[in-house]
């Protein structure tokens, strides 16, 4: 493509978008405007805090929009001055209206956490460990008015491993979003045409949003399954439960296919290498955990305060 840089307008809003947004500016295309949710409060102190792209667009010095809406004939218009070629949304958090993605020349794509159309939606990351699922991806998509339908563009995949967590796997998306970003952007302003696949209408799944009461741990379930919980919500909302005589968050465990010697939640072995906890079937080796009020330690750590456990079998 020659004559004038592609202008492009990103709209997202987490650190997993920034990236991406990185990726944008380094292409050689003109990030025009960036778009991003209101500031909301956080910390202790309840101050209003700005997105991680937003925080991103104003060190680089590029105009930043916050409407809580893209609904409004206003909303369109604000849009539509700053004549983009084409609008990238990561994690952005709005729904665009059609008329939002008829805007731009080359249409909205969009950055996806997962291997369309498996895992559609707000979660894809922690849906698919929480599954078992043995691969991940991130897809390049061209945006229409489905939720997480359009053809995709571009495509990588990676391997979910037993020692991924939700923040090993986003991070790792995060940069393979950006990767894919990239060659797209590349590609197009070559003047090439990238071709949409449409996505097959068999395997799809909606990754719907966390809710911190499934963090809870029922040792009832399989070892197996709560491992995947404890990683797939760590960092966030982080596994909980009722073990030793305590409320404890658990951070990293792993799973043992034995037979279980007593009633499930009940701690069978207690060592410098985890605490062992019946399960419905197999064994929870807990290694990291954290009591009400403190922070993260190792098993090690919590036996040096419950001396007691070490008792255990």
């Amino acid at each position: 493509m020659s004559g004038a840089p592609l202008r492009v307008v990103f709209a997202g809003t987490p650190e997993f978008s920034v990236p991406c947004l990185e990726a944008c500016r380094a292409s050689g295309a003109e990030v025009v405007a960036v778009y991003t949710q209101p500031d909301r409060p956080a910390g202790r102190g309840r101050k209003l805090t700005p997105s991680p792209v937003k925080q991103a667009a104003l060190d680089a010095g590029i105009p930043v929009e916050q409407p809580e809406s893209l609904k409004s004939q206003e909303a369109r218009d604000t849009l539509a001055a700053y004549r983009p070629d084409l609008m990238v949304v990561v994690a952005y958090g709005l729904i665009l209206p059609r008329k939002v993605l008829a805007l731009p020349r080359l249409g909205c794509w969009n950055v996806h956490a997962s291997l369309l159309p498996r895992w559609r939606g707000a979660a894809p990351i922690q849906r698919a460990i929480l599954a078992g699922d043995t691969e991940s991806g991130v897809d390049l998509m061209q945006m229409e008015a489905g939720l997480d339908t359009g053809p995709v563009l571009l495509e990588r995949r990676t391997p979910i491993s037993r020692e991924d967590t939700g923040g090993s796997l986003h991070d790792r998306l995060s940069a393979l979003g950006a990767n894919a970003l990239a060659e797209g952007l590349r590609r197009v302003m070559a003047g090439e045409s990238l071709a949409a696949k449409p996505q097959p209408e068999e395997g799809v799944i909606y990754a719907h949003k966390l809710d911190k009461a499934e963090a809870r741990l029922d040792f009832q379930r399989p070892a197996l399954e709560l491992e995947r919980q404890i990683r797939a919500f760590n960092p966030w909302p982080v596994a909980e439960g009722e073990f030793a005589g305590e409320h404890l968050r658990v951070w990293n465990a792993t799973a043992i296919d034995d037979a279980p010697s007593a009633a499930p939640g009940t701690v069978v072995g207690a060592s410098a290498r985890g605490i062992a906890i019946a399960c419905g079937q197999g064994t929870l080796v807990v290694t990291e955990l954290q009591r009400a009020g403190g922070k993260r330690i190792t098993a090690a750590d919590f036996l040096n305060a419950r001396a007691d456990l070490r008792t255990a079998r």
